[in-house]
């Protein structure tokens, strides 16, 4: 199950990190069809958000197809997004690479944006 982390500093409104962070998590094969999501309530204990601000969440992710509100059963992963697993030999060289950034003294945000430029560079025209 996705273990929601919110960040109320980040300037990102806190029911689209809910929907990015699950986005991630079909991303990367942590859920999969068939797969419940956390119940608002579960969601609201874990971070002290409003229980509206999980449903327009899920509601955003049901609009995309990509989960179903079942009636008295909860929230359902109807289909997977990306094909590259958690456990991908890939993850383990980008992590390399992200110690070797930390080390060489980089912070959060040029890591971010120097790994942005890379995408921009190797994935032009392609939507995000």
């Amino acid at each position: 199950m996705v273990e929601y982390r919110i960040d109320r500093h980040s300037g990102v409104a806190t029911y689209v990190q809910i929907v990015q962070q699950t986005k991630q998590a079909l991303r990367l094969g942590l859920l999969r069809p068939g797969d419940r999501l956390p119940t608002a309530r579960e969601v609201v204990e874990a971070t002290a958000i409003n229980p509206n601000t999980v449903l327009k969440a899920y509601r955003e992710l049901e609009r995309e197809g990509l989960v179903e509100a079942r009636r008295g059963l909860g929230t359902f992963v109807r289909r997977s997004l990306g094909t590259t697993p958690a456990d991908s030999p890939l993850r383990g060289e980008l992590e390399q690479w992200a110690d070797r950034a930390r080390a060489a003294g980089l912070e959060r945000d040029d890591v971010a944006a120097l790994f942005t430029a890379v995408l921009d560079t190797h994935f032009q025209g392609e939507p995000t």
